[in-house]
């Protein structure tokens, strides 16, 4: 499956999003994630943020890429 990021024209109706084409559910799991992750951040108190988001990106990938 590939990923669809938001394109700002969020919808409610149906079990899918109008605008990026993910499903509610999936949207909802995300949400929860990056909540987690910017409950941390905050948390920590990290000034870098985008250092952090960046950090974070570059090990989903590594993760990701690597288990291939």
């Amino acid at each position: 499956m590939k990923f669809s990021p938001c394109i700002g024209k969020c919808t409610d109706q149906g079990t899918h999003c109008e605008g990026c084409g993910r499903s509610h559910d999936e949207i909802a799991e995300m949400k929860k994630h990056v909540a987690s992750l910017t409950t941390f951040a905050e948390n920590m108190k990290y000034e870098n943020i985008e250092d952090f988001a960046n950090a974070v990106a570059g090990s989903i990938k590594y993760k990701m890429l690597g288990s291939h």
